[in-house]
């Protein structure tokens, strides 16, 4: 098993320098702080490269839904293939930790067993990672709408046009949230001469929220019969928004205090440790 452990690992840096060359420009274009493994990507491009893999099961398409919401239709197949290529790299690492773990102990049963399951681990973990990051934006987009639409809404009251109000709710600010983001994309394709309509349906797309999805159909049915029909709407999307943004506010709350629970016990335990331990001793000497 020695042996073989020392020759995956030769293979496996032979196989990161023939990679890394035709790889380089790829992973040095990623984020560091949201790729924190990119340095091993090239190994798994290489391997799914090398034996063409298609992407094209259901299995795929929903990675690339994901993929699409958080980088766009433009990015997604690119950044499906990230993600295909970390999973294999990091699947290919671990079995230098397998191999090692399977010198120290008896194969059997249990070591197959702990192999499938650690291979396992790492592709449910890596899709968990990704699902948690859409949810995470949608989240985001949810908690900085109302205030969007405050704006547009004394914006449009004050005598502007929907897409100049947009425009100008859109662009004032600096927060570089995934919200203002799709906000700009949407000034930007009108800009450049996409009709407002189609402009306002890519962002509710882009975004996958429902209440935004509600709020652009309103809008666009809207639009045509003046800004005094769409100040009373763009009111009550408003007051929804506010009572969505409280309940998610509210669930973030209950979901910290659920990850606090964890800490809180080991605490608890430690105490008793601490207070009991003295009690425990003192029995026994008697």
């Amino acid at each position: 098993m020695i042996i073989v452990l020392a020759v995956y690992i030769i293979i496996l840096v032979l196989l990161y320098i023939v990679s890394y060359k035709s790889y380089s420009q790829i992973i040095e274009g990623l984020d560091k702080r949201e790729f924190q493994l990119k340095g091993l990507l090239p190994i798994g491009l290489y391997i799914l490269d090398t034996f063409k893999y298609g992407y094209n099961t259901g299995y795929d398409r929903k990675l690339l839904i994901a993929e699409a919401e958080l980088y766009g239709h433009k990015k997604a197949l690119d950044m499906l293939r990230i993600h295909w290529g970390g999973k294999i790299s990091l699947m290919m690492i671990s079995l230098v930790f397998l191999l090692f773990v399977g010198t120290t102990t008896k194969l059997d049963t249990g070591y197959a067993v702990f192999c499938i399951l650690l291979q396992a681990g790492i592709i449910i973990f890596s899709d968990r990672d990704l699902m948690e990051r859409v949810k995470k934006r949608r989240q985001s987009i949810q908690l900085d709408f109302p205030d969007f639409v405050n704006k547009l809404t004394l914006l449009v009251n004050a005598g502007m046009t929907v897409s100049r109000a947009w425009e100008k709710a859109a662009l004032d600010t600096n927060r570089q949230t995934p919200l203002y983001i799709e906000l700009g994309v949407s000034v930007l394709d009108i800009r450049s001469g996409v009709p407002e309509y189609k402009a306002f349906e890519e962002f509710a797309q882009r975004c996958h929220v429902p209440v935004i999805t509600r709020f652009v159909s309103v809008v666009l049915q809207n639009m045509r019969k003046g800004n005094d029909e769409l100040v009373p709407v763009f009111r009550l999307f408003a007051s929804e928004c506010w009572e969505l943004r409280k309940s998610t506010a509210k669930k973030f709350g209950e979901e910290a205090s659920t990850k606090l629970l964890f800490p809180m016990m080991l605490m608890l335990t430690a105490i008793l440790l601490i207070v009991g331990m003295p009690a425990v001793l003192a029995l026994r000497n008697i």
